[in-house]
C-alpha cells in the first residue's frame, strides 16, 4: 500500500508534495509557530531561575517558611520566576504552620488525632508537586493557601 499524493512534512520544518510516487520540487512553509515558546504560551524559564525555584520548595519541605524566605529576601528580586515561587512557598509554609498549630491544639479534643496527620501529609505532598512544576518552569500556585505575603 503506498502513501496517498499529498502536503507532508519534510523534516525542515516546510511541507513537501508526495505525488503519490515521488517527492515533487514544490515546498511550502511550515504552519507557522514562535520558536523556544513551548505550547501554552509559557515562555521557558533560565536553568539558574527553575533550579533556584526547584530549591525553594524543596526547602519548604524541611523549613516550612524559613527557607522560602532567605531564597525571597536573597533572590526575590533578580527574577519574577523565583519571586512568585518563594511567595508561594513562603505562604504555603506559613499555612501549614498555623494549620500544624491548631491541629495540636485541637488534640485535646481528640480532633486533632485525624487532622494534623492530614495537615503534614498535605505539608509533605505539596511542596514536591510545585517543585516538580518550578523544575518545568511552570508558574505553580498552591491550592488551599492563605495569600498572607503579597507578591504575585
Amino acid at each position: 500500500m503506498s502513501t496517498p499524493p499529498g502536503w507532508y512534512p519534510d523534516g525542515s520544518g516546510n511541507q513537501r508534495y508526495w505525488d503519490g510516487v515521488k517527492w515533487t520540487d514544490q515546498i511550502v512553509p511550515g504552519p507557522p509557530g514562535v520558536p523556544g515558546v513551548p505550547f501554552g504560551g509559557q515562555v521557558s524559564q533560565a536553568s539558574d531561575d527553575t533550579t533556584l525555584a526547584t530549591i525553594t520548595h524543596i526547602l519548604a519541605l524541611f523549613s516550612w517558611f524559613l527557607g522560602p524566605l532567605i531564597i525571597y529576601l536573597v533572590r526575590g528580586k533578580d527574577s519574577a520566576f523565583v519571586r512568585h515561587h518563594a511567595v508561594e512557598a513562603l505562604n504555603f509554609g506559613i499555612t501549614v504552620f498555623i494549620a500544624s498549630f491548631v491541629s495540636g491544639i485541637a488534640i485535646l479534643l481528640v480532633v486533632g488525632l485525624v487532622m494534623l496527620p492530614i495537615v503534614l501529609l498535605w505539608g509533605f505532598i505539596m511542596p514536591i508537586i510545585a517543585a516538580i512544576a518550578a523544575s518545568r518552569g511552570e508558574w505553580y500556585r498552591y491550592p488551599l493557601t492563605l495569600r498572607l505575603i503579597p507578591g504575585n
